[in-house]
């Protein structure tokens, strides 16, 4: 990797798990009534011939990760669980009182916070509550996060019986003095332990989420949790930049030093380290900082180009639809975008007053729509095209001249009306999507808004 073009493309950016992405969320036009509206137009489009998808968000932790940008609730008080979780079916069946057809659940994920904070039952009692209120599609995929400091053999046997087959577990580095820094104190074989138990149960896919230029961190640790999690040879790696935005989260992320994280060249080292040790242990580039086995659905739908990316990252099989449940969570009719609230107490009164519990959104534009697919196309197959399917706007002939730079240095190929993203150009395919986000270019931000991109 040349370090002239690190250094020339380290800029802040979006990792696009949206488009609008959410400071350029056009707040104003936005109401509850509108959101239900956009929603109950594309499920109406779209239930029966691919379903939905659920993002539930368990908010809770033990202790608190200081490389973590979630929302999140630090406690260990476990009665916080069932009042939680009736809170969340009830929201569902707000949800559900909009439809005249029973949602036909195709995905559903478990984030967090730590969603193995909660006990087995009220996890069955959860997902059991869900499904009352819905049908499952032919090939539903359920997926959850889990900890493995605290993932135990019954959390995953319980949720396999309910119909679980993928689970990722948050490695970020096997150094101790890397976990100290962020406060993840998380010994192998921890992770060896859950990722072999769910081999055993039977999951089918089972992923492992690796960070690098985390503070403290250099590239023989790297190399170590690589050789470590090669043995363990997950189905799926998450390989991904910490994301270090301390002027959003607060405290959280100012458990250590700006000095004690690694610079940028620094940081593309150890990506390009990882990356080839990967290839070396079977795994394939699928997207923006994920591999996969040949074996695993999400290298399938790669290939297939029937990968799609969300506020879940990226998934096997796309949903117009995604509604996410519990506080903080954003759902995506496709024709909009909704938060709920943040504060939990605050997600409690609007449930208990029946409201479903949004608090900010966006109406997607026509221009929105167009911009959003050709991101998506660049984020999920490294090409977009615009001779066909309304996605030609006005100002691509901008955009082209934008790109011309990032053409001359290798990164992308530009053929007629086609854009191809290079090998050499897949580390920079934030800075390549950022070329396509008029609201960005329109409205640059006075102070950081995002990560870097390097």
């Amino acid at each position: 990797m040349c370090f002239s073009l690190v250094n020339k493309y380290n800029v802040a950016g979006p990792r696009y798990t949206s488009y609008p992405t959410v400071p350029y969320w056009n707040t104003e036009t936005f109401s509850s009534n509108k959101w239900k509206e956009s929603l109950i137009k594309a499920f109406n489009e779209s239930n029966q011939e691919e379903g939905i998808s659920l993002y539930i968000h368990l908010p809770f932790c033990e202790s608190l990760c200081t490389f973590c940008g979630c929302n999140k609730r630090i406690t260990k008080r476990h009665e916080v669980e069932t009042p939680y979780i009736e809170a969340v079916l009830k929201e569902w069946n707000l949800y559900c009182e909009l439809f005249d057809d029973k949602p036909i659940i195709k995905e559903l994920h478990l984030g967090g916070g730590t969603p193995t904070f909660f006990s087995t039952e009220n996890l069955t009692l959860l997902i059991n509550g869900l499904k009352a209120k819905a049908e499952l599609a032919n090939e539903y995929e359920f997926s959850f996060e889990g900890h493995p400091n605290n993932t135990t053999k019954d959390h995953l046997q319980t949720l396999y019986n309910l119909g679980f087959r993928r689970v990722s577990f948050g490695v970020q580095d096997y150094n101790p003095i890397v976990q100290k820094a962020i406060h993840r104190i998380q010994p192998f074989e921890n992770v060896k332990r859950v990722t072999e138990q769910a081999r055993e149960i039977g999951y089918t896919s089972i992923g492992h989420d690796i960070i690098f230029g985390l503070p403290f961190q250099t590239e023989a640790h790297v190399e170590a949790t690589i050789k470590k999690t090669k043995a363990l040879l997950p189905d799926r790696i998450a390989f991904y930049s910490y994301a270090h935005v301390p002027w959003i989260k607060g405290n959280g992320q100012r458990g250590f030093k700006d000095s004690d994280l690694p610079k940028a060249d620094s940081k593309q080292n150890q990506y390009q380290l990882g990356k080839k040790l990967l290839a070396d242990a079977g795994y394939y580039d699928i997207g923006m900082d994920h591999f996969a086995l040949k074996t695993d659905s999400l290298y399938k739908a790669s290939k297939n180009e029937t990968m799609h990316r969300n506020f879940m990252g990226y998934t096997a099989s796309k949903t117009k639809v995604m509604i996410g449940l519990g506080v903080s969570s954003i759902s995506d009719s496709w024709y909009a975008f909704a938060q709920n609230v943040k504060n939990i107490e605050d997600y409690y009164q609007l449930i208990n007053d029946n409201i479903i519990p949004v608090f900010r959104g966006h109406i997607l534009t026509t221009e929105d729509l167009i911009i959003r697919q050709h991101i998506l196309n660049l984020m999920c197959h490294f090409k977009t095209s615009w001779m066909s399917n309304g996605l030609y706007f006005e100002e691509i002939p901008e955009i082209l001249i934008k790109l011309q730079e990032m053409q001359q240095d290798g990164l992308v190929n530009i053929k007629l009306n086609q854009i191809f993203v290079t090998e050499k150009g897949k580390p920079f395919i934030r800075n390549i999507c950022m070329a396509f986000d008029l609201l960005l270019q329109r409205n640059k931000p006075e102070t950081q808004l995002f990560s870097m991109t390097i």
